[in-house]
């Protein structure tokens, strides 16, 4: 059970967020739109702040349905801390409206900061099962089948980079036959980065490395076994082997944070998760770190 500390702790920081977006969104408006004209601003009876944090909430817990989550936890068990809570069908309707916000607080606030020593992995979001790919709709034309280390699936591939300490760095989700060398998303998660950066084998390309190399990052991957060893520094053959701190993360956000199922209805929804899985992670109090040798 999540603590209710824990909780107040989360709502405190999102709603300080919540009132410089609405503050600069208010700003916006004036400049554009003038004073003269009047305009129509009506609230809901849950504030987007206490909103996002029933969303970051599920993904803290052990729960699996998000409708349990709601009805059972926060208007049973949270209901003073949440006392004018919706019916479940509203929240849900409110829920797609605070996608902006809750992106920008994973970007503004949660993310880590490069320390020069960087982990690089992909994981495979499966959307259904092989055995349903022809009779799924929720994500026809947008989901494709890809093949990763446990086979062939069918959805999306989430990109991710993390520190030693466990802090996440970058994302990007792609289609799932995505090739992870794709160098426009590489380019993308790894312009704040600097120093060395570990990958696994999937990695391997000489162009990637020397795009990596021009922007002062420096790529280290295990060698396949029909390649020519190399030589490599000890500390640096010792990070290589503690790659194994990025998929630690990868699954407690897939078994944790529940950031993969089969039961999306909506695209809007599927992102939602993601990011409220994302973000979840970031307010975890033990991450998964590399012990110093």
């Amino acid at each position: 059970m999540i603590l209710k500390d824990q909780i107040t702790n989360i709502f405190v920081q999102i709603d300080d967020f919540c009132k410089e977006f609405a503050a600069q969104i208010k700003k916006m408006k004036k400049q554009a739109l003038g004073d003269s004209k009047k305009r129509r601003n009506r609230t809901s009876r849950m504030s987007d702040s206490e909103i996002i944090t029933i969303m970051i909430g599920f993904h803290l817990g052990a729960h699996k349905t998000f409708k349990h989550y709601y009805k059972e936890i926060v208007c049973g068990y949270w209901k003073d801390l949440f006392p004018t809570s919706l019916s479940y069908n509203r929240f849900i309707e409110l829920q797609q409206r605070n996608f902006v916000v809750l992106a920008l607080f994973l970007k503004e606030k949660c993310l880590g900061k490069c320390t020069g020593i960087s982990f690089m992995d992909s994981t495979a979001l499966r959307v259904c099962r092989n055995q349903r790919i022809h009779n799924h709709k929720v994500f026809k034309g947008l989901a494709e089948r890809g093949k990763s280390s446990m086979g062939w699936f069918y959805g999306f591939k989430l990109h991710l980079v993390c520190n030693e300490k466990g802090e996440l760095l970058s994302f990007y989700l792609t289609k799932g036959n995505v090739d992870d060398r794709n160098p426009k998303h590489i380019k993308k998660m790894t312009q704040q980065l600097f120093g060395k950066l570990f990958a696994d084998k999937g990695y391997l390309s000489k162009a990637l490395w020397e795009m990596l190399f021009a922007d002062g990052i420096q790529l280290f991957t295990k060698l396949r076994k029909n390649m020519k060893n190399h030589i490599m520094k000890m500390e640096d053959k010792i990070l290589l082997k503690k790659r194994a701190i990025i998929e630690t993360i990868n699954d407690e956000l897939k078994n944790h944070c529940q950031i993969e199922h089969t039961r999306h209805r909506s695209v809007n929804n599927f992102i939602i998760n993601i990011l409220g899985g994302l973000t979840a992670y970031c307010f975890f109090p033990k991450k998964p770190l590399t012990k110093p040798q």
